[in-house]
């Protein structure tokens, strides 16, 4: 079986889909790997480290795909790479089946079968294979990081001589597994952290990092979780409610930090110009959810918008901005999930198609839209 790892055509992604270490455990698995020169360069990962795992370095993408069996990517190969790909591969990345309905139908006709790594299901069997989690943690870590950054005074609270520096106070706005990590890093930079959801079972785990929740807890908060354990939309009540409890709290905030996404919908508003408006001059807003449109009213994808002394921060693809670590984290979520359809013994693929992993993340196959939530779109 040959694997093929392509070098990332967007020039927004730093990450790389396979890590030394998983070359190393798929070439004991018996197979082969190829990766396309230059693919681990945005995450300082030279192509002779790749090779001395066991790796062959493709020239060009074409060469790499050549006789291949299974592709690993990042982000959705683009056209030209769709062309190279063998009729029948596996192609496994991050291929944002929301996107252009175009976009799948490409793939389809592509005749791969492609499988969307964030459809994984959130069972325990499947995850070390939940990319969600691997990147979104990582992004609530760099949040913090790039807020420290922008923000011009300490984080944490000094005795000195010359007087006592109060810690600064974090805003955590959505407190899944980004939430909670930036909740987390924030605590251990030294700063007095609070933090809001709208599911009720955020708010034990919230305060379990030594934050302080803060929500309206009628109701409808006490019912707003999905079986899946993401965030139900609120009623438009709640939200009224919800908005002038954050709009109170966030004239006392320093740094804000908003990570609320609802899979396959834009991204929900949080924070108003009003909210912002209130907050003192030098505070920083770091929106994740700006390339979904963003949960900050005024952000812009990759750019730093200052407005009345208040900077709104819109960073794409953050998990991108610490690539090597997130590269590694990610190579052995595909590496894992790989693994589910490869023989034990012989290392071959050998595809259960009724697997609940494959029938949860199969988007394309036999030059079809397959997966159910989306034959209806393409």
């Amino acid at each position: 079986m040959k694997i093929a790892v392509l070098s990332e055509a967007s020039a927004d992604e730093s990450r790389v889909a396979v890590s030394a270490a998983m070359i190393k455990r798929l070439v004991d698995r018996g197979a082969s790997v190829a990766v396309q020169a230059g693919a681990g360069a945005g995450s300082r990962v030279p192509d002779n480290i790749f090779k001395d795992a066991g790796a062959t370095i493709g020239k060009t993408a074409p060469a790499t795909l050549k006789g291949s069996d299974v592709v690993l990517c990042v982000r959705r190969p683009n056209a030209t790479q769709l062309k190279s790909i063998p009729k029948g591969a596996l192609v496994l990345g991050m291929l944002e089946p929301y996107g252009d309905k175009s976009d799948l139908e490409a793939m389809a006709n592509a005749g791969v079968s492609a499988f969307s790594m964030e459809l994984m299901p959130r069972i325990t069997r499947a995850q070390v294979m939940d990319v969600l989690s691997s990147q979104a943690n990582l992004a609530g870590y760099q949040a913090v990081i790039d807020a420290a950054g922008e923000f011009d005074r300490a984080m944490p609270m000094m005795m000195t001589a010359a007087g006592t520096i109060p810690a600064a106070r974090v805003f955590v706005m959505g407190a899944g597994v980004a939430g909670l990590q930036a909740i987390a890093t924030a605590r251990r930079l030294g700063a007095v952290v609070s933090a809001t959801d709208v599911r009720p079972a955020a708010k034990e785990q919230v305060e379990s990092l030594g934050g302080k929740f803060i929500a309206v807890e009628n109701d409808e908060f006490k019912q707003a979780e999905t079986a899946g354990g993401y965030a139900k939309e609120m009623s438009d009540d709640y939200k009224k409610q919800q908005a002038e409890l954050v709009l109170a709290h966030m004239a006392k905030q320093d740094i804000v930090i908003t990570t609320a996404l609802i899979p396959g919908r834009p991204a929900p508003r949080l924070i108003t110009k009003q909210m912002i408006a209130a907050m003192r001059p030098g505070s920083v807003l770091i929106d994740l959810a700006v390339e979904r449109g963003g949960n900050v009213e005024g952000s812009k994808a990759g750019q730093t918008v200052e407005v009345d002394g208040k900077k709104i921060v819109g960073h794409k693809n953050v998990p991108g901005r610490i690539a090597a670590t997130a590269s590694e984290l990610y190579a052995k979520n595909l590496a894992s999930f790989l693994e589910t359809m490869m023989d034990k013994e012989s290392g071959e693929l050998a595809v259960n198609w009724d697997d609940e992993l494959v029938t949860a993340t199969l988007l394309t196959r036999d030059g079809k839209v397959v997966h159910p939530n989306f034959t209806d779109k393409a």
